[in-house]
């Protein structure tokens, strides 16, 4: 942001009066952006989004699974994580960690993730280079070789990475078991890094399985952003995954989770310095209507340190060393709403749960005047325009959207946005905000053990 508007000081008013009204009329700008992409599918059933972005010779490409610990049965979860991590393991044609090294020789960077719906994979490079990432993303989409002692490594890895990010993190492991209490028969109630029982028992035999179930054409797509010509590159596309076989569709994800009827709550005892709460309300996500007005519910409550919950808890009560939120809306199914504080020496919890609940309710009971809501659409509409100077900003919204609802679901985000009303925030907010929908965890610390 602070380099936007150093520019434009130095281009003057009137470049500066046209990213003024571009800020005041979003939905013409996202329409031009969404006008542009070209959606194709290959006849073994890769999707393709491709969208022509010339400010600079750059271009990254995405190629994104849908599978993610939601797709996981009980006792090999962590399963789509470590697969994520086989997947620069080598193939019949790369060996083990040449992957990236071939990225890095040819000036790119790469990069994967896996979340409870996707694994994501993507390379950033000069646009000259486009044809380098499909060549290589092809050879691994089906000629992966999962070597057994690339994989028991590979498994102790993980291992480790799960004791220093959720068993050695006290904030991590609460919001973990406040997961697996809210959800008792989604999938969603799983962690994405896999529950440590189920990782030590993961075995070669399960990543073939599973690399075989969903890592096919017809349950991935493929997206470009940036510097180059659609009509040269899909050609290209065609010709490196265009030969790779069309698979069995994975078996489809039935599970829904029931309504909550009555507050659940747990407690974690663990070594740490100060107590923790995290509370989650179930919520829909962006499929349902009411998804714009919880989005700026949650910008309004938790979008950072002026938002009410940091300055109240925070700033006024000095109850808190921080505080915030969120509101997961971009997910298969619908999800959570969390709200979270660190509690501050000398405070208790339960006075930081009492605050925390006494802001939900201020904003169901006290309408929320036009000036405040009007702030929060203003920096959610420029926080997405803003994000769309990054071509991987770019690809990861399309990405997104078409894993939830569909690409052309983006189109309606800022007029779904700019239509919300205060009466719309405090409907919202005594529908899905309420004790009977919430679970809400406490962490209480335990004395470090020598």
């Amino acid at each position: 942001m602070r380099q936007r508007i150093q520019r434009l000081r130095g281009q003057g008013m009137a470049m500066a009066w046209f990213v003024l009204c571009a800020i005041l009329a979003p939905g013409l700008v996202d329409a031009q952006v969404a006008a542009r992409v070209k959606e194709s599918t290959l006849e073994n059933g890769l999707k393709i989004l491709l969208l022509e972005e010339h400010k600079a010779p750059v271009v990254t490409i995405h190629i994104w699974y849908r599978v993610g610990a939601r797709n996981e049965q009980p006792g090999t979860t962590g399963l789509s994580h470590l697969l994520e991590h086989m997947m620069f393991k080598g193939t019949s044609k790369l060996g083990p960690g040449q992957f990236s090294r071939v990225i890095k020789r040819n000036g790119g960077r790469d990069n994967a993730f896996t979340s409870e719906d996707y694994t994501g994979y993507f390379e950033t490079f000069a646009s000259d280079r486009v044809e380098l990432a499909l060549e290589l993303e092809a050879d691994r989409m089906r000629g992966l070789l999962i070597d057994r002692k690339e994989a028991e490594s590979e498994r102790a890895v993980v291992m480790e990475e799960r004791r220093l990010r959720t068993e050695d993190e006290p904030i991590s492991a609460l919001r973990e078991v406040m997961g697996a209490t809210a959800f008792q028969v989604h999938p969603y109630r799983q962690p994405v890094i896999g529950w440590m029982s189920d990782i030590e028992k993961l075995d070669r035999e399960d990543l073939v399985r599973h690399y075989n179930t969903y890592y096919v054409p017809n349950n991935a797509m493929l997206i470009v952003v940036g510097d180059f010509k659609s009509d040269e590159l899909l050609p290209k596309i065609r010709q490196h995954f265009g030969a790779i076989p069309r698979g069995a569709d994975p078996p489809a994800v039935r599970a829904i989770e029931p309504e909550q009827r009555g507050e659940r709550r747990l407690v974690l005892k663990k070594e740490a310095e100060l107590p923790f709460v995290f509370m989650g309300y179930h919520a829909p996500n962006l499929k349902h209507p009411d998804n714009f007005a919880l989005e700026i519910l949650a910008y309004i409550l938790s979008g950072g340190k002026s938002a009410r919950i940091y300055k109240s808890l925070v700033y006024e009560k000095q109850l808190a060393l921080f505080a915030g939120g969120g509101y997961d809306r971009e997910s298969i199914d619908p999800n959570l709403f969390p709200f979270y504080a660190s509690v501050m020496p000398g405070k208790t919890a339960e006075e930081v749960e009492q605050a925390l609940t006494a802001e939900i309710e201020r904003v169901k009971n006290e309408p929320i005047s036009d000036r405040e809501l009007q702030k929060a659409k203003n920096q959610i509409e420029a926080g997405f325009l803003f994000g769309q100077d990054s071509v991987f900003n770019l690809a990861r919204q399309l990405a997104e959207y078409e894993i939830v609802a569909g690409w052309r679901a983006w189109e309606a985000y800022l007029p779904g946005i700019r239509a919300v009303t205060a009466a719309d925030l405090q409907r919202v907010a005594r529908v899905y905000l309420t004790p009977d929908h919430r679970t809400v965890a406490v962490l209480i610390p335990e004395k470090m053990k020598k």
